[in-house]
């Protein structure tokens, strides 16, 4: 190569690395922001609203600005119990709630989450829903009922009490009559034991008992509860309860705003409900556990559901849940799918679990007395 043609190569040569610097400079996203405003069933103060909350900011980071999901507080829109049709109609483009709050449209909805479950917890009736065909059935009662809507569930929750208590239950007899709060298909259940039921919505109940409309009621654990306000009008709360031991929340996304997502937003959605779900369950643990004793310290007595109260529901729920599969056969599809699925489940989950509350009272029964 002769030294005349050098400078002509360094000028290519510079020329590339000028190229290639400039292809270096990231680019800047020109895609617009896909904004959702959803509506919790809760309280802005209340934990399940935070739950709400917690889910949305997990979708928005990592969406990365391309989605933003907006969560109003209960009654922001809509009244609690009509968010289904308002996500259905695109009033609203989702929302956070509960499938017992759909009852009323059809009762088979309240077996995800209300009653014994055939002895599954909350944690095993969403193992039933994701991977024993509880999700196929509940979008073919959504189908049935013309809701285009996406469901998402998730968050199992604690065993919720049997409630508040202007008196502690000491016998079947004392439910007999009582004025009581509760949802879903525990209304039915507790109507068949002699309680005048009252489905009112969460932000109306300690209301209600404070003027003396009703005797007792539930809503769900001891930081709701809490922060409702349970322990400013009633100083009893009965402890263990068969009516919604396996409950879980659900995320509902109108139909047609979901299916307009990209599916990487719409893979951001499916694995933000599952962190959530054990986000949500580990500060579930933290937070209940750290109430529940600030209760006790402020002098709320707690008191055990007697086991004569806890057969006594088993008995009725059997009554209601025959009656019930009688009338409506999406309910008995479900149930009969429940049945098999905790018969084979419970069957390994009882055999293998050891007994945590031995381990416990070795630990810390002596230092209580």
């Amino acid at each position: 190569m002769t030294d005349s043609k050098l400078p002509r190569r360094r000028g290519l040569l510079k020329g590339a690395a000028v190229a290639a610097g400039a292809m270096s400079v990231p680019m800047i996203s020109t895609a617009q922001t896909t904004s959702l405003r959803f509506q919790s069933t809760w309280p802005a103060k209340d934990i399940f609203h935070e739950y709400a909350n917690d889910f949305a900011k997990k979708v928005n980071d990592m969406a990365g600005g391309r989605l933003k999901i907006e969560v109003l507080p209960s009654g922001a829109v809509v009244p609690a119990f009509q968010l289904l049709e308002a996500v259905n109609k695109g009033t609203l483009d989702g929302g956070h709630g509960v499938v017992a709050y759909h009852y009323g449209k059809n009762s088979a909805l309240a077996l995800w989450g209300s009653g014994p479950g055939f002895g599954m917890d909350a944690n095993t009736v969403l193992a039933w829903h994701n991977y024993g065909g509880g999700k196929a059935l509940l979008e073919e009662i959504y189908k049935s009922l013309n809701m285009e809507v996406v469901s998402y569930l998730y968050g199992p929750m604690p065993t919720q009490p049997l409630g508040w208590f202007k008196k502690p239950v000491a016998k079947v007899e004392d439910m007999k009559g009582l004025k009581f709060r509760t949802v879903g298909l525990a209304v039915d259940m507790f109507t068949e034991m002699g309680t005048a039921v009252n489905p009112l919505p969460g932000g109306e109940i300690v209301p209600a008992l404070d003027r003396g409309l009703i005797d007792a009621a539930e809503f769900n654990n001891a930081s709701s509860d809490r922060v409702l306000g349970f322990p400013d009008v009633v100083k009893n709360c009965m402890l263990q309860s068969f009516h919604q031991s396996g409950e879980q929340f659900e995320v509902l996304f109108n139909k047609g705003k979901y299916s307009a997502l990209s599916q990487e937003l719409r893979s951001i959605i499916d694995y933000a409900v599952q962190a959530a779900s054990a986000d949500m369950s580990w500060k579930a643990v933290q937070r209940n556990s750290q109430d529940y004793a600030d209760m006790k310290k402020a002098g709320i007595k707690f008191y055990k559901t007697p086991d004569a109260v806890l057969r006594a529901q088993l008995a009725a729920w059997d009554k209601t849940v025959e009656k019930k599969a009688g009338e409506n056969p999406l309910f008995k599809k479900v149930l009969d799918s429940q049945r098999v699925f905790a018969e084979r489940a419970l069957q390994w989950q009882n055999d293998y679990g050891v007994d945590f509350k031995m381990a416990y009272n070795h630990y810390f029964s002596k230092k209580k007395a």
